[in-house]
């Protein structure tokens, strides 16, 4: 899978997120302050979510220092599904019940061991097939269209 990784600060957690995803075998671009810096968490966002959208990559991880703003600010990009996520369970939801295609952590709250296990469980689960998910999903994008 081609994955997108951009942060707006590099510390050791984005660097173990990084090595994890090419250990297990993705394609990884790194963005924002992974490749130089200062880095603006908006202009990163920004930039990775409309690759994502474009089919340049097939999803992205995304790191700020609470993960708030690159979630926010990925969302705003049509077609993207930025879910922020503290733990494994949160993500094997976000991924399930929401499609999520973009995952966002916090770097303040996040040690790499909790990281490796967000990524994991993100990694692991498919979005779900059950009727009622699919339709939350449809009215979430019809919406969107019809703004």
């Amino acid at each position: 899978m081609k994955i997108a990784v951009g942060s707006d600060m590099k510390t050791h957690v984005t660097g173990v997120v990084v090595d994890e995803l090419r250990r297990q075998g993705h394609e990884v671009a790194v963005f924002g302050a992974l490749v130089e810096t200062p880095a603006m968490w908006s202009k990163v966002a920004l930039e990775v979510a409309e690759m994502v959208v474009r089919g340049e990559f097939d999803q992205a991880v995304l790191f700020c220092w609470t993960g708030t703003g690159i979630s926010l600010a990925a969302n705003k990009v049509k077609g993207i599904r930025a879910a922020l996520c503290h733990d494994a369970e949160t993500a094997r939801g976000a991924r399930k019940w929401n499609d999520a295609n973009i995952l966002a952590m916090s770097l303040r709250s996040v040690s790499e061991y909790v990281a490796i296990e967000i990524l994991d469980a993100w990694l692991e689960t498919s979005p779900s097939i059950d009727e009622e998910d699919v339709a939350c999903l449809k009215f979430l994008a019809d919406a969107e269209a019809a703004r």
